[in-house]
């Protein structure tokens, strides 16, 4: 560690929307950059044109930045190693593949796909391991001749070793050794030019001086082949360390749509703060201790190294993160958990600012998990077009006639408090409730309902405040016509 710099990089393909799988391992890369003082690299591998989605690499570096991931070196940023889109170093992939063909250690291959897909349907038939059968890996330079004057483009396949054994460490995994004749002649370079991903990671991370790899446990089986690479072009390995799968909150499989929101976009929709969102996904599959749940962004850049990873699969639990969330909210101070309500608000339909919300949030800040929760915590307030059933609005243990009795006298009461503030208010309701021979509690739930429509709110009379007494008094008025409805 001390004489290398460490250089890491998230390399996302985009083909799809950034994944919390791909959140997580580019915060562990980020956290271990940090941690050792070294560099964070972004590179985006967008060699998959079949599956190529013109918004994925927004997404990323948006999905990024919202995290607080910011890269050395990567688009947007430039660096000395760019460029940072594998479609713009096609040229180096040719070189090194033809590099390989030149020494024998690669071959070209001529087979159609409708060759190959004949010779996989064979071997599942006869119960082979389905693989390439390297019939172009012999041919002689006149049947390579025949072929070329045929018009056909080949594809570069390596030439694996037929025997032996290829060893690698991994520093969760151990030392794992694989016989060489279980590797296929993978394919390096296709036919349009465009690298697979095996050559153009192991060039790309090679070229840009990587010196550790941490990527996800599901890429394991192909350090083989890496490795393979990795000598042939007769280069130093980078350190390997592969990280747990993330299985869905059950335990029992791979975390998916099914379970909930799984690209980071959601969480942001739903409300979730990006200094939960990390210190939740810095937690599953890496601890510092059997106890400390919540760490800050220096913490864990403090606390932060490769020891502390298990290789055991780690289940995402999403009440985990709901929890870790309301927390992190509870941190905020007024003006900025304001702030961050805004846009909410504003999807929630309403026309407010941050000098609007303010006055709410402490009615509401303990009681919110996450920031979309507004919609649902405070409407009441920033909404007069409240409905209910009639029924509702029978008090607890009351008639619907004690219940008309009892909030057209509180509506009198409110109508002529002094201060309209909790201390003007609550004194008075409290003795109302007394001479009217009901406990405060079914009183205050017959307002809440009149005032609010709902059974649950924040603190009463602290929402009265805010809805300020005309706005309180029309909406009893309303709750008062609906009882009378039901008493004829």
């Amino acid at each position: 560690m001390a004489d290398t710099q460490v250089r890491v990089r998230i390399a996302p393909s985009p083909t799809g929307y950034f994944h919390v799988g791909s959140a997580r391992t580019a915060l562990f890369n980020w956290l271990f950059a940090r941690h050792h003082g070294g560099k964070f690299i972004v590179r985006i591998e967008d060699t998959d044109r079949t599956r190529y989605h013109p918004d994925a690499v927004a997404d990323s570096m948006a999905s990024l930045r919202w995290l607080g991931l910011d890269w050395d070196e990567g688009p947007e940023v430039g660096g000395d190693y760019g460029p940072y889109y594998q479609s713009e170093r096609l040229h180096l992939y040719r070189h090194y593949a033809d590099r390989l063909v030149e020494n024998g250690l690669a071959y070209h291959c001529y087979c159609s796909e409708e060759r190959l897909a004949v010779l996989r349907e064979e071997q599942r038939r006869n119960k082979q391991d389905v693989g390439y059968d390297r019939h172009c890996r012999t041919l002689t330079p006149a049947q390579r001749a025949e072929y070329e004057a045929q018009g056909i483009t080949p594809v570069i396949r390596l030439a694996a070793p037929l025997d032996g054994q290829t060893v690698f460490h991994d520093v969760l995994y151990g030392t794992i050794t694989v016989d060489n004749a279980t590797l296929d002649d993978l394919v390096l370079l296709k036919s349009d030019g465009f690298p697979t991903y095996h050559l153009g990671v192991v060039v790309d991370d090679h070229l840009m001086e990587i010196s550790h790899i941490l990527r996800g446990d599901e890429w394991l089986p192909s350090v083989p082949k890496h490795v393979l690479l990795y000598h042939a072009f007769g280069w130093d390995m980078p350190v390997y360390a592969h990280l747990p799968l993330i299985l869905a909150p059950t335990g029992h499989g791979k975390l998916s749509k099914r379970h909930g929101g799984v690209e980071i976009r959601d969480f942001r929709r739903q409300g979730y703060l990006p200094e939960a969102m990390v210190n939740y996904l810095a937690r599953v599959g890496w601890s510092y201790d059997d106890k400390t749940e919540i760490f800050s962004q220096e913490e864990l850049i403090r606390d932060f190294d490769l020891p502390g990873i298990s290789h055991s699969p780690a289940r995402f639990s999403y009440e985990q993160l709901e929890w870790m969330n309301g927390y992190y909210i509870r941190q905020l101070d007024a003006d900025e958990l304001a702030e961050r309500l805004v846009p909410f608000a504003v999807e929630a339909g309403w026309t407010v600012t941050a000098a609007d919300l303010r006055p709410v949030v402490p009615l509401i800040q303990e009681r919110l998990k996450t920031l979309a929760g507004v919609a649902q915590v405070a409407d009441f307030l920033f909404n007069d077009d409240i409905h209910y059933d009639p029924k509702q609005l029978v008090g607890q243990k009351m008639t619907a006639a004690e219940s008309l009795t009892a909030l057209g006298r509180a509506r009198e009461v409110l109508a002529r408090v002094r201060g309209f503030d909790v201390e003007g208010m609550e004194p008075p309701m409290r003795a109302l409730a007394e001479e009217l021979g009901l406990k405060a509690g079914q009183l205050f739930g017959l307002i809440r309902v009149a005032a609010t429509g709902k059974t649950v709110s924040p603190p009463l009379f602290e929402s009265l405040v805010v809805l300020g007494r005309s706005r309180t008094l029309a909406r009893l008025d309303r709750a008062i016509q609906a009882l009378q409805t039901l008493t004829g």
